[in-house]
């Protein structure tokens, strides 16, 4: 058994993990980084960049479908050779994942260890047996892993996540999803649009991550138009026959309909990945889901030199939300038993649907009633967008009745990625609906609509 003794040992080599340790060793500290399975973020490996690859191809195939009303005819059928999708969403993942994996080797090889790391005690941890490192702090960067609900073990080997999508070799004939949330939603509708049969239930009646009541019944009708989606089905039974799974649901009309599907994707949410890390091994507090109990401003736990950052402690689970956790844990652990709060950007998330949704600043669930006014714009009769035939979407924009100030956002729309940026920086600098509108809008363009939900909201603030 080897020992190591060093300054901070961080768990994980995610993206969290990656900023944890680089920000350790550049505030002077000695750092190792730990990783039990293989190089490559969850983002890369199995996340967003395979699922938006699989997403272009779907968008390719879709427009090709679609051109006739532009007067632009394409003769005969669209061949969608599904060996083909799923070799491009491969090839390219891997290429991705070869980025992450060559900036984790030049990590020097004795900061570097391979293994699960399970904890001795709160700042001791054994690596596969082979390792014990010795530190004055901890990071806790593992990640996440998709959550399985009980039920779904009747479909056996049947049963899918998407980490498993993206190992396939051909495209199936038909798939059942669960969930409709950022990952039902974006992989249930480009599989629809590549050929598969696709159906997609909920239980709770959300949809994405919408709060909005009119902007999640738009974007309900929207995806229906399209695919087969219930956000609050009635599901009877599940059962696995042979190769197939079997579904039994409750249809809109109330008819019970069986139906057969190759596989069953849980889309169910995921879970923080701190199983089998010897938790109970420390003095620290821990949550039902074993989670360690931190401060979301400093991300320690407790009082003690541990720090966890990212998807492991699913406060806000995206990419760019793990890179600034792991940045700060890394300074704080570095400087404890000084920490510093962790200064959050502005509230941002798009879900890569078509059309696609996104979410800023404060959720319209956040809001405290009669505090605010609702700003609206259909994207419908939207100059720019119907010259794309773009012109599905509805845009509510909400601000604060006392200050005018810009609060949050939450829409369905054409080119929701780019305008949501604009509005995450207005949130982030904390602009009045009147500063926003005194900004430079284009014509034509698509954020002429966004302009038309501020001029309404002013119109409701001056009321």
């Amino acid at each position: 058994m080897t020992t190591i003794q060093t300054d901070v040992a961080v768990i994980g080599a995610g993206t969290a993990g990656l900023a944890a340790y680089r920000a350790a060793v550049a505030a002077g500290k000695r750092a190792v980084i730990i990783e039990g399975g293989p190089y490559g973020t969850t983002c890369a490996r199995v996340g967003c960049m395979p699922s938006k690859l699989l997403i272009a191809a779907a968008e390719a195939a879709h427009e090709l479908r679609h051109t006739a009303p532009f007067g632009v005819h394409v003769d005969g059928q669209v061949r969608i050779d599904g060996r083909e999708v799923m070799a491009r969403v491969r090839g390219e993942r891997d290429r991705f994942v070869g980025f992450v994996v060559r900036g984790v080797e030049n990590i020097p090889e004795s900061d570097r260890l391979r293994g699960h790391a399970r904890f001795i005690d709160n700042t001791t941890l054994e690596v596969d047996g082979h390792t014990t490192v010795r530190a004055s702090r901890v990071v806790i960067a593992t990640g996440s892993r998709p959550a399985l609900p009980a039920p779904f073990k009747a479909f056996g080997d049947r049963l899918i996540v998407n980490d498993d999508v993206f190992a396939w070799e051909d495209l199936p004939n038909s798939v059942v999803v669960f969930g409709p949330g950022v990952i039902g939603l974006e992989l249930g509708q480009a599989l629809s649009r590549l050929g598969v049969r696709v159906r997609v239930f909920g239980v709770s009646g959300s949809l994405g991550p919408l709060t909005d009541p009119a902007i999640r019944a738009y974007a309900a009708k929207a995806f229906n138009d399209e695919f087969y989606l219930e956000p609050q089905a009635s599901v009877t039974e599940m059962a696995r026959d042979g190769d197939q799974v079997v579904v039994t649901y409750a249809d809109r009309e109330g008819r019970s309909v069986t139906e057969r599907f190759d596989y069953a994707l849980a889309a169910t949410g995921r879970e923080p990945n701190v199983r089998g890390l010897g938790l109970e091994n420390t003095g620290l507090a821990l949550d039902q889901r074993g989670v360690p109990v931190f401060d979301p401003e400093t991300l320690q736990c407790g009082n003690a030199p541990v720090f966890i950052a990212g998807d492991a402690n699913n406060v806000l689970p995206l990419l760019h939300e793990a890179a600034d956790e792991g940045k700060a844990a890394g300074e704080n652990a570095a400087s404890y038993p000084q920490v510093k709060r962790l200064a959050r950007r502005a509230p941002l998330a798009v879900v890569f649907s078509d059309p696609q949704i996104a979410m800023v600043g404060q959720r319209y669930a956040d809001l405290a009633e009669g505090s605010f006014v609702t700003g609206e714009v259909s994207f419908e009769d939207q100059g720019r967008s119907r010259v794309m035939l773009k012109n599905r979407g509805l845009m509510h924009v909400y601000a604060d009745k006392a200050s005018g100030r810009f609060l949050g956002a939450e829409w369905i729309g054409p080119r929701a990625e780019n305008i949501a940026h604009l509005l995450a920086w207005s949130c982030q600098q904390g602009l009045t609906i009147g500063q926003m509108l005194g900004m430079p809008f284009y014509h034509p363009v698509v954020e002429e609509g966004l302009r038309t939900a501020l001029r309404d909201a002013a119109a409701r603030l001056a009321a």
